[in-house]
Order: C-alpha cells, then structure tokens, then sequence
C-alpha cells in the first residue's frame, strides 16, 4: 500500500510540474513529440531531478540503448534508489524507446 502512495504522490506532483519544467529548446524536433506522447515530461527534466531522475543522470548509468528501452518497459526501482518506483510503460513502442534511449544516451 505504501508503494501505491508513494507512486500516486510521484503522479500528482509530475503532473503538477509538467507545464513548468520542459523548455521546447531542451529537445529535438523529433524527440519533443515522443516525450509528450508519452508523458516523460510528467516525472523528467533533463538537468534535475523531477520526480524521477534527470535525463543527464540516466546517461550517466552509461546504460545501452537496448538497456534503455527494456528499462521504460519494465522499470527496476533497484537502480535508481531513493526515487519513487518508475511506472512500467510497455505501451511505448520499441523504435520509439529506441528514439528516446539514442537521445538520453547522446546527453553523455
């Protein structure tokens, strides 16, 4: 039960922040619609921690692309402790994860 609070508060504040922390600047052209489609914006900056973990700290993990697109679909909270559990997003397709894994990966 705590963990569907923790994951509830995680959702309400991301939404709270999606309006004031993604700059159309911070993304390219072709990645900006797949974040909005997705609702990455929702619990992700890239430079600070949001919700979730900043984008440039994810590149850090120095994660592969492939190692990226597993994770949006299924998310292991032991890598990013201290962060509220990430939500599975298996309806994010694997050329789009792909897209999106490429793009964390080139903030290196």
């Amino acid at each position: 039960m705590k963990k569907i609070s923790k994951f509830i508060l995680a959702v309400t504040l991301g939404t709270f922040a999606f309006g004031f922390q993604a700059n159309a600047e911070d993304f390219p052209a072709d990645i900006k619609p797949l974040m909005q489609k997705y609702t990455c914006f929702a619990c992700h900056k890239v430079d600070a921690r949001l919700v979730g973990p900043a984008y440039t700290e994810v590149a850090k993990k120095k994660y592969s692309n492939a190692k990226i697109v597993e994770l949006i679909a299924n998310p292991k909270p032991e890598n990013w402790p201290g962060y509220p559990p990430m939500m599975a997003l298996k309806n994010v397709p694997k050329a789009d994860a792909m897209k999106i894994a490429a793009w964390i990966n080139s903030l290196k």
